[in-house]
């Protein structure tokens, strides 16, 4: 069964938007009592790290590829089967066994719709994994600003043609024996980069930490990614990672309206 591109990057945009949800609040309280001890604003540069860093190292050498190809593979279904067991909601030590059947249908169906199902459900679990460690060790308020900073930075690199072909490179990189291809999210016709999956796994667990509405905001990307999507109707690239931002932008926006307007009415009260 063949989906049509629209299909596919349907997909792919709930499975982003989706990720913003499923990070669970206090995850794991030892993480937290570590992180703290961990703590430090540079932390908030992750984000922006791992997409200029990618590009610039797979520029410098093409054989950054295949260690990011690599490192891809191992980690991903170890996150994942973490995410399962601790992380996300309704998360139970059991599940994490799930993620090895998740790999073993990845490998098995590696250029079906069934093995590209199960490769985007290890990389977002994955990546509400990685989230939760980031948020635990990083600033929440610079962390969001980090969130933009990708954001800003994939537009960057996309619109001065310094992305496309580091991002090829990549995306070509293949382990051996048919192994499935970790490093980039895949799903009928649409690509995704694994970077757009982080950035959503980042907000979720920020959301989840400050104990606000994921699902609403979930919601809010989706609308917000499938109106930016239209854009592809004039444009065959388009930087995933733009909806997320924009989304935490509204979501801040939001808070500030509302605190602010509850600090209006609550005025009155205070001057009598």
């Amino acid at each position: 069964m063949e989906l049509s591109f629209w299909a596919s990057d349907a997909v792919l945009l709930v499975a982003q938007s989706a990720l913003v949800a499923l990070p669970r609040p206090r995850a794991l309280p030892s993480l937290e009592r570590l992180g703290k001890r961990l703590q430090s604003r540079w932390w908030a540069l992750v984000p922006l790290a791992s997409i200029v860093g990618a590009i610039v190292a797979i520029t410098a050498s093409s054989a950054s590829a295949g260690f990011l190809t690599w490192l891809a593979l191992i980690a991903v279904p170890l996150l994942a089967a973490f995410a399962l067991g601790f992380v996300i909601h309704g998360a139970r030590p059991w599940l994490a066994l799930l993620a090895g059947g998740l790999f073993a249908l990845a490998w098995a169906d590696r250029s079906g719709l069934a093995g590209e199902g199960a490769a985007l459900l290890l990389s977002a679990l994955s990546c509400a994994t990685l989230g939760v460690l980031l948020t635990a060790v990083a600033p929440r308020s610079w962390l969001k600003v980090g969130i933009v900073l990708m954001a800003a930075a994939d537009v960057y690199l996309i619109a001065t043609q310094k992305l496309q072909h580091p991002n090829d490179v990549l995306n070509a990189a293949a382990p051996p024996a048919q192994l499935p291809q970790l490093q980039r999210v895949e799903f009928g016709d649409a690509v995704m980069g694994y970077g757009d999956l982080f950035i959503a796994g980042v907000f979720g667990a920020l959301l989840a930490a400050e104990r606000r509405s994921q699902v609403r905001a979930a919601l809010l990307t989706l609308v917000l990614a499938a109106a930016y999507d239209c854009l592809f109707f004039v444009t065959d690239v388009l930087p995933a990672t733009v909806p997320i931002a924009v989304a935490l932008m509204l979501v801040e926006l939001w808070s500030w309206a509302r605190r602010r307007a509850r600090r209006e009415r609550l005025a009155p009260m205070r001057v009598r």
